[in-house]
């Protein structure tokens, strides 16, 4: 009961006024009081954070930490493309010939995805892996990849759940979703990495202000709930020994770029 309650609080609920009083509270000085029994409660590490956990003013504070220097290690092998995130992950494959892959027993269009059908057509035959972020995990995003950002684009303008019971029973909650999408170019190659809004408050903050970007580098982060979806175009990559529902860590190994 409890683990759901705080749940509540960084994955937001169905009602906009609800979710608005519940952010309200998560960034407000009272909810300082909560962070230690949240972080017991999701058994988060807390020598991890940047700080110690009594610096931080609120629980939106605490939710966005940054991590404390060496508390991750980003593979550093120039063919290896790594996990943009801490958390799950819930799926992956081929991209296929009708644009469409599935998430948890849901159908999805690429088109929809990027807004485009045109640019969907770039992806299909290539590869898509999707990571869920829970209330536990770290949610500032990094770049998978060493690469040039081709452009940045928003799209949806509501949002539905991102937690587990969002993503199978939610209405088309990717590709309707609220979304922030950065798109790298990678040796004449094409990635997209998509970052999914929460339930009715669209807050996911860039904190890059350049056009390269390292691999490991920080691009931006979740302020409330999250899912990041890599999109790939053809012959990018080959799988690394990944499974789903695997939990990984921001910079740990998910494959390996193609030599074609």
């Amino acid at each position: 009961m409890k683990q759901r309650i705080f749940r509540t609080f960084v994955e937001l609920s169905n009602s906009k006024l609800q979710s608005n009083m519940l952010k309200k509270f998560a960034q407000s000085k009272m909810s300082k009081l909560i962070i230690p029994q949240f972080a017991k409660t999701f058994q988060i590490n807390v020598a991890e954070a940047a700080k110690p956990i009594g610096e931080y003013k609120s629980l939106h504070q605490f939710f966005i930490r940054s991590l404390a220097a060496g508390s991750r290690t980003v593979e550093a092998k120039e063919d290896v493309i790594v996990s943009p995130v801490d958390g799950k992950i819930a799926t992956f494959g081929a991209l296929n010939e009708q644009s469409q892959f599935m998430v948890k027993g849901q159908t999805y269009s690429l088109t929809d995805m990027l807004g485009d059908k045109g640019e969907a057509k770039r992806y299909v035959g290539g590869q898509f892996i999707i990571f869920y972020l829970s209330p536990k995990d770290y949610h500032r995003i990094h770049s998978p990849v060493a690469g040039q950002i081709k452009r940045q684009w928003r799209l949806g303008g509501r949002s539905y759940p991102v937690n587990e019971m969002g993503l199978k029973y939610g209405k088309k909650p990717l590709s309707h979703n609220y979304r922030l999408l950065t798109e790298l170019e990678v040796e004449e190659k094409s990635l997209v990495v998509v970052k999914v809004g929460a339930m009715n408050i669209n807050s996911i903050e860039l904190t890059h202000d350049h056009t390269h970007l390292k691999k490991g580098e920080e691009i931006g982060y979740f302020s409330f709930g999250s899912t990041v979806i890599l999109l790939f175009e053809p012959n990018f990559l080959t799988f690394d020994s990944i499974q789903e529902n695997q939990n990984i860590k921001m910079g740990e190994k998910i494959a390996r770029k193609s030599q074609a």
